[in-house]
């Protein structure tokens, strides 16, 4: 039945080439599947065929053998990254053919990321958006929240954007506002090293913070880089610009150190959790410390997977913020999305 599998799997692929490039999976059971590999991220091969309206989502450690004609953008878990096509090879390994004529040998669970360059730069766009809406009797009682993110990665380099905010209204107490967001750049360098640069800002009514904005500049790696968890940490300099909302309150500004560490765990089940902590001690204002943390809980949706559910919690201290600002403001996220 093997044998079987493996000569129908050649006669059609033969056939298809003589029409169009085609890529094909063998799977741990047998079956195997023909069309073209469009993306493989947090351990999910994102899989096009004519047959069918949608793409197939198939976990990566379910594939047996792997045969690609589609010129791809490749990750390894070690942060090597290489442009080619991937072929399993008799040995059970990976061979990646590089656009540099090179032949590489790598362990199919060493191959954390694919990104379809063929297919330009749609093919290396991430995004996702999310939206809460809160409404009570009581107080008239009115709160409506959302998440959003965008980034584009590269062969050398990422490129991420983020913008969320919070508004929330009731009878006789002033409005809520939070607004918070940035961009971030990371050079990919070797050994999964990165040099960094973002700048952030933060708008919110509980600390009186009308406009903060900080620029990071630094250095981070990636100590775990697999198909089921990124851990990565990073440290450098940040430069601290705060305008505040009541008038009598002089602006401040400051440099900061910053060290960070992100938990990105994934492929359980239909849930994927990120969690980040960045803590900021003063330089120039001995004694300050501040601290960023966020988390958040994605639920893919059993119907389709572009469709989710999420929990968020976001946090901010300061030690000494500025009077009559409070030290944390918090905010609580829930919300239906989308993501591409």
């Amino acid at each position: 039945m093997r044998k079987q599998s493996i000569f129908i799997l050649l006669i059609t692929l033969f056939t298809s080439t003589v029409f169009a490039q085609v890529d094909s999976l063998i799977f741990k059971n047998g079956d195997y599947i023909i069309g073209e590999a469009k993306t493989m991220d947090r351990g999910v091969l994102t899989f096009e065929t004519d047959y069918s309206d949608n793409d197939f989502k198939i976990e990566w450690d379910g594939i047996k053998e792997i045969y690609t004609a589609t010129y791809f953008l490749i990750t390894l878990s070690d942060g090597s990254r290489y442009n080619g096509h991937i072929n399993s090879s008799d040995n059970g390994t990976i061979t990646i053919s590089t656009d540099e004529g090179k032949q590489i040998e790598a362990k199919q669970s060493d191959i954390v990321m694919l990104n379809d360059v063929d297919q330009g730069f749609w093919s290396q766009l991430y995004f996702s958006f999310d939206v809460g809406l809160d409404l009570t009797k009581a107080n008239n009682f009115k709160q409506v929240s959302a998440r959003s993110n965008i980034g584009y990665i590269d062969k050398r380099w990422k490129l991420n954007a983020t913008y969320n905010t919070l508004f929330a209204r009731q009878d006789e107490i002033e409005d809520i506002k939070r607004t918070d967001g940035g961009i971030g750049y990371n050079y990919l360098l070797p050994k999964d090293w990165y040099p960094l640069v973002s700048l952030d800002f933060l708008s919110n009514t509980e600390q009186n913070i009308q406009l903060r904005t900080t620029g990071k500049l630094g250095m981070g790696k990636y100590i775990i880089h697999t198909n089921y968890t990124y851990w990565g940490f990073s440290l450098g300099a940040n430069y601290n610009d705060e305008n505040f909302s009541i008038d009598s309150i002089p602006d401040r500004k400051s440099w900061e150190g910053f060290i960070g560490t992100e938990l990105n765990l994934f492929n359980i089940g239909d849930l994927s959790l990120l969690t980040k902590i960045f803590a900021y001690p003063g330089i120039t204002e001995p004694g300050r410390w501040r601290s960023d943390f966020n988390f958040d809980a994605k639920y893919e949706m059993p119907f389709d997977n572009d469709f989710y559910i999420k929990l968020g919690v976001t946090l901010n201290y300061d030690n000494q913020p500025a009077e009559p600002g409070k030290e944390t403001d918090y905010v609580f996220h829930t919300g239906f999305g989308w993501s591409l």
